[in-house]
């Protein structure tokens, strides 16, 4: 099928009160993994490619070609998404790319910075019929807004969105971005403080730290785009390792990325269960 623009996935799933599973692309076998299980769910699936994934690769191009084109065949619809993007020169090569949205992080700037700059952005991914997601903080990073002891305001959230006209937001409501342990506490009451507040979608950045039971609520509280990477990364490596410890003599890598890449299907399979992600 076609690749799945991100809004029509976003807004029906907000509507009905269903999560979106956002799962990050690392390799090929990543995105593989991931839109087998999203099949195997019969759910809709948000491919998210990193800067820091860009970074690793070198470029943008390949990992995202290749990404777009694994999503493009895929049987059920699944959109392409650049995250934490810092760069608006990534911003416009993904848009150029084909990608579906982008997430614009300039939660290092202050307030009215960062205001302006995301302005900025959303008016040129606009114009090319892109979504755009944004972050409200103060401090960036992997230990920044997100850090356990943030919180988004919800009064300051509202005028965020209306000030820069972005399509979805990230909030702070206590996750932590890497976590390796799920013992991560959700505020669900300014989940759903922020939900009546904001009159886009909200995204849960972090949630690999976030117990199963509390994706479902914090879904059932509001929250629609939930974004899982270290999590899926985790039952990767496991598999590889297993594999590895099984099999000492193995030196053909499309052996153990196979167990890795059978791991991370079932593992989206799993979540987006979790999140109620299938219409």
């Amino acid at each position: 099928m076609p690749l799945s623009p991100t809004g029509p996935i976003v807004a029906p799933a907000a509507r009905a009160g269903r999560g979106v599973g956002a799962f990050n692309v690392i390799q090929l076998e990543h995105a593989e993994a991931l839109i087998a299980g999203a099949e195997r769910a019969r759910a809709p699936v948000i491919l998210q490619i990193s800067q820091n994934c860009v970074r690793y690769h070198g470029a943008l191009e390949p990992i995202g070609t290749a990404t777009l084109a694994l999503a493009r065949r895929a049987s059920v619809p699944v959109a392409v998404h650049l995250d934490h993007a810092e760069e608006p020169s990534l911003v416009r090569e993904a848009v150029a790319l084909g990608f579906s949205s982008v997430m614009f992080d300039a939660s290092a700037l202050d307030y009215e910075d960062n205001v302006a700059a995301t302005a900025e952005v959303v008016n040129f991914c606009h114009e090319h019929g892109v979504f755009v997601e944004a972050e409200l903080g103060e401090v960036g990073g992997k230990d920044g807004v997100h850090a356990p002891g943030a919180r988004t305001d919800p009064d300051e959230a509202r005028a965020f969105v209306a000030l820069t006209g972005v399509d979805a937001l990230a909030v702070a409501v206590g996750s932590s971005h890497a976590m390796l342990t799920r013992d991560a506490s959700l505020d669900f009451e300014l989940i759903s403080r922020l939900r009546e507040a904001v009159p886009v979608p909200l995204v849960l950045h972090g949630s690999s730290g976030v117990p199963e039971q509390d994706l479902t609520t914090a879904v059932e509280h509001g929250m629609t785009k939930v974004n899982i990477a270290t999590h899926l990364n985790k039952a990767f490596t496991a598999a590889v390792r297993s594999y590895l410890a099984a099999n000492p003599s193995a030196v053909d890598t499309r052996k153990y990325f196979a167990a890795g890449r059978d791991a991370v299907a079932v593992e989206a399979e799993k979540l987006l269960g979790v999140l109620g992600a299938a219409p």
